[in-house]
């Protein structure tokens, strides 16, 4: 059974270094909502009509990559229910299992250190600033319980291990812990 994998949180926190290591490791395709924005930029799409558009793209590549039998890794910020729904459609359009992980750094100066340091291969889309990280970050609606929790002050390569662990022990047709997992 297929697996679609899928790392949330704001922008900064290393979910597209996360997903690279767990695909360097885990035969996957790799699908980034940036990745999707930037080229819709580049046709001539306004800036505030790529959001949902993106999602939704992003999840018709996924479905297609599941329905072949091909495990899919997503990184996406899924700041509320109806961008996180996007993924749970995804999973039961194609019977695909869903893994959903949350990344998110406590510490608030090394999450800004980490976003103002970043170095992104995009010309299109603009870098938040550290302001606008912070007021997405209290606008995100609550995480259930089902969601796995990561330290993103991990290395990327810490995250793909506990990543790979979950989907050893998500077997088909399994149900997450009531009480989620949380990973230090």
């Amino acid at each position: 059974m297929t697996v679609l994998i899928v790392l949330s949180g704001p922008p900064g926190v290393g979910k597209s270094s996360a997903g690279d290591a767990l695909a360097a490791v885990h035969p996957a395709a790799r699908l980034s909502i940036d990745d999707v924005e930037e080229a819709m930029r580049a046709s001539g799409i306004a800036f505030a009509d790529t959001g949902v558009a993106a999602y939704e793209v992003v999840r018709a590549a996924a479905e297609q990559n599941l329905a072949i039998g091909q495990d899919v890794i997503v990184d996406a910020v899924n700041d509320s229910a109806p961008a996180r729904e996007t993924w749970s459609r995804a999973a039961h359009a194609t019977g695909a299992r869903l893994l959903m992980a949350v990344l998110a750094i406590a510490d608030p100066e090394l999450h800004r250190a980490r976003l103002e340091g970043r170095t992104r291969p995009f010309s299109r889309i603009p870098e938040p600033e550290w302001p606008a990280v912070q007021a997405l970050i209290r606008q995100t609606e609550p995480w259930g319980p089902e969601v796995l929790r990561l330290d993103a002050t991990r290395t990327p390569a810490d995250l793909a291990t506990s990543l790979l662990a979950e989907l050893d022990v998500l077997t088909p047709g399994a149900a997450r812990p009531a009480a989620g997992r949380h990973e230090a």
